[in-house]
């Protein structure tokens, strides 16, 4: 039969063991749900990227996919570009507010680049950089800062001049 000695030394070490352990594993586990819930929201920005490619595609007469911009579009196909224009710039601001952040580790970075190539891509475009003046009216103040110094940066490599 087991003492009450060595029940008090069992109870100590199993709390003095379990305890640290317990708390361990809990922030573990939360890590890995933030981990989880991260990569969902990017997962569905980028599902919504690619239903905005599928909108391009869909409006090929507006050349969108090509580097050139179309010239003489008729007032309904202006009106249809400043949309997706707009679709594409509320899509952008929702994953800067999602996705970026000052610090971000490893995996938080390589998330936010992907959206840093596509608005950097969208910003070589001189098309898209006239109109983001009049997109960015009411949206974040950061995400207006961080995607006007994009377009600066690239309107330099275009033209050849730094921004």
């Amino acid at each position: 039969m087991i003492s009450r000695e060595d029940w008090e030394l069992w109870s100590f070490i199993s709390i003095a063991l379990g305890l640290p352990l317990s708390m361990l594993i809990f922030l573990w586990e939360q890590r890995k749900s933030r981990l989880t819930a991260d990569e969902e929201v990017y997962s569905r920005l980028a599902d919504e990227y690619i239903s905005f490619q599928k909108l391009v595609l869909d409006n090929a007469d507006l050349h969108l996919g090509s580097h050139r911009p179309a010239t003489a579009l008729t007032p309904e196909q202006q009106e249809r570009k400043h949309v997706m224009f707009d679709i594409l710039t509320s899509l952008f601001e929702r994953a800067y507010i999602l996705v970026y952040e000052d610090r971000m580790n490893k995996q938080q970075r390589r998330l936010w680049q992907t959206w840093e190539d596509y608005m950097r891509y969208w910003c070589r475009r001189e098309d898209y950089r006239t109109v983001l003046p009049e997109m960015l009216l009411g949206e974040d103040p950061d995400f207006i800062t961080h995607i006007q110094r994009l377009a600066a940066e690239e309107c330099g490599r275009a033209t050849g001049k730094p921004s």
